[in-house]
């Protein structure tokens, strides 16, 4: 073997451990792979977020779909939301209840300690409720519309880039380790190629209107980035968690808005 050939063969390698440790940190699918995807790997695996994302949104939207055709459309909806929990495992809701707790807090660095605590408060309740709610919401409107696999898997697909440009934008809020020090050291170029994979494929999925939900999310990332980095400094695993739920449900929300125009 020559040294190009050689090398082309440790990228493949990397990038396959980066895309199963991108699979493995959001989903509960088990990865078996060759090595173990070290923190490393993790940091390079952002630029598969968007893919991972498009393949959970996908899953939700197919299984809301097909359990339309046998239940009535809101329940077969909100067993598609059950089936999204169990595959990630409600990671991003998790982030979500914990930063709405934070908010209800005076200080910083309480805000930091509440987003430590595995307790959840009544701001966190009233964040998955309504969160929940609105889910199954879009999902009964766009699968009475046959557009809940396209649409569903547009918002995984946005909605996990949102964390990979704050992180790419912002640092670490804590003074020590985390989640979320490890993705605020993504390189530049990770973050580029997670942003044309998101612009590729949402181009693909809905042409103009997907292109308008990528402006959309970009646009409550810099919002949220701006809140963030003046409340906390920076951003933590929660926060950027937050954002990618609160992102997700967006970009369902405009999907009715679309159909509702169309």
């Amino acid at each position: 073997m020559n040294a190009s050939a050689a090398s082309i063969s440790a990228v493949s390698r990397r990038e396959a451990r980066s895309l199963a440790a991108s699979v493995g940190f959001l989903t509960r699918v088990p990865i078996r792979t060759n090595a173990e995807p070290d923190r490393d790997d993790l940091v390079r695996s952002m630029a598969w977020f968007p893919l991972v994302g498009l393949l959970i949104g996908g899953a939700v939207g197919l299984v809301a779909q097909t359990l339309a055709q046998v239940v009535a459309p809101m329940l077969g909806s909100a067993l598609a939301v059950v089936a999204g929990v169990l595959l990630t495992g409600a990671l991003h809701v998790d982030a979500l209840a914990d930063t709405s707790d934070a908010l209800g807090t005076r200080s910083r660095e309480r805000a930091l300690e509440v987003m430590r605590e595995s307790t959840v408060g009544t701001y966190g309740v009233v964040a998955i409720v309504l969160d929940l709610l609105i889910r199954v919401g879009a999902l009964d409107v766009l699968v009475q519309h046959h557009a809940a696999v396209g649409y569903a898997a547009l918002a995984g697909m946005l909605s996990r880039l949102s964390p990979v440009v704050l992180a790419g934008w912002l640092s670490y809020a804590r003074s020590g380790p985390g989640v979320g020090e490890a993705f605020t050291r993504v390189p530049r170029v990770r973050v580029v190629a997670a942003l044309a994979l998101a612009v590729v494929a949402a181009l693909v999925l809905k042409g103009v209107r997907g292109a308008v939900a990528l402006v959309v999310v970009l646009g409550l990332c810099g919002v949220s980035g701006a809140f963030y980095r003046r409340w906390l400094g920076g951003v933590t695993g929660d926060t950027l968690g937050a954002t990618c739920e609160i992102s997700d449900v967006l970009v369902l929300v405009l999907g009715v808005v679309f159909i509702g125009h169309s």
